[in-house]
């Protein structure tokens, strides 16, 4: 394989120099202040408050307990500013926090809230559970894309989770350096769109034919749009990355290799015997990459997908197997980063549960 230099590390998460404005998350606004979505013991927390007139000004202390990279602040901010108990203004609040983008410790205070407690009492289930699943998500990409850099990565999970998450999950992996997401809605906050490859869909629906289907997606599409062929339909990616090749010349971008991690694809079969066959593997990658080189198409890029995680792009990145993007799905959903929220002090005086106190943390920036 061709040796690569080792390039410089990826740049830093995105961090915008505003927040987002609260009104693109759609929030609603009133069955999230009515606690709708809260649980149960902070909504009956505040009809204690209120049933005893008794309105202490607290501050909550908000972190999680992993290595992390923060997402979901603007998100958990705009829950505060517009879902507040009828009669409190944000103004009432001092919210400090970390940004979008931010590398947190474990244990690191994320955001700290102060202010009448029967405010925003019964929204901890919300900001906490916002910013739980956009750190994961965010976390997540961002290990796949240090692993995989400077490939770029396709943020392709959406199939693996309801719809109603996507927007944020999208925002998350766009801050993380994900390069395209597969759906309008993933990309969306931040005013783009997703980007799709020809998919085994719609290869079925030209009777099997790769080669059809993708002139006909070709043909369909502005040419802004490029063209990345799925590949392994027949279980021949090499044979089939030519065939579309010869056809399509210099309006084929690219081809995507997505074979089972059940099936051997036919092009390696007769090299087996001293390494694991299965799924889309180094050697597949290598022997369809010649194959183009061979006969000319220098030019088309070669996307792998299909049960990538970031020890997976760590090996192919070491092994230098020449793979151009990576396109990644549900390995950006798995583990748990969760919140955790404390009052650490009530009335400006020490106030928590044995193990926890108040945490400072220079870094948070207040939220006007």
């Amino acid at each position: 394989m061709t040796r690569r230099s080792t390039p410089p590390g990826p740049p830093e998460p995105i961090r915008l120099p505003e927040r987002l404005d609260p009104g693109i998350f759609q929030l609603p606004v009133e069955k999230m202040r009515a606690g709708y979505y809260s649980d149960k013991y902070f909504v009956r927390t505040r009809e204690v408050l209120l049933h005893h007139r008794h309105d202490p000004v607290v501050t909550m202390q908000v972190f999680q307990k992993r290595d992390a990279f923060v997402a979901g602040t603007d998100e958990a901010i705009a829950i505060l500013k517009l879902c507040l108990t009828e009669g409190y203004s944000f103004d009432d609040l001092e919210v400090r926090a970390l940004r979008d983008g931010d590398r947190a410790a474990p244990w690191e205070t994320v955001m700290h809230i102060t202010g009448p407690y029967t405010a925003f009492v019964h929204l901890e289930t919300l900001y906490i559970g916002v910013l739980a699943r956009r750190t994961r998500i965010a976390t997540n990409t961002r290990a796949v894309v240090e692993a995989a850099w400077p490939r770029p990565v396709m943020f392709f999970p959406a199939r693996h989770d309801h719809w109603m998450v996507q927007t944020g999950d999208g925002w998350a992996a766009h801050v993380a350096g994900a390069i395209g997401v597969s759906t309008d809605a993933q990309a969306s906050w931040w005013g783009s769109e997703g980007i799709g490859t020809v998919p085994h869909g719609l290869i079925a629906a030209f009777g099997g034919d790769t080669v059809r289907a993708t002139e006909a997606f070709a043909d369909a599409m502005p040419e802004d749009v490029r063209v990345i062929s799925l590949v392994d339909f027949d279980n021949d990616c090499v044979g089939t990355s030519l065939k579309v090749a010869r056809t399509l010349g210099e309006r084929l971008w690219g081809v995507r290799l997505d074979t089972s991690q059940n099936l051997v694809d036919r092009s390696i079969i007769p090299e087996m015997g001293d390494f694991d066959p299965r799924g889309v593997n180094p050697r597949l990658v290598l022997r369809t990459r010649e194959a183009l080189d061979r006969e000319g198409f220098q030019h088309v890029k070669i996307v792998v997908s299909g049960g990538f995680t970031a020890d997976k792009i760590r090996t192919f990145e070491v092994e230098q197997v020449p793979v151009d993007a990576y396109g990644v799905g549900s390995a950006l959903m798995r583990g748990s980063y969760d919140y955790t929220a404390d009052v650490v002090r009530v009335e400006g005086k020490p106030v928590a549960k044995v193990g926890r106190w108040y945490r400072p943390n220079e870094r948070l920036e207040l939220v006007r």
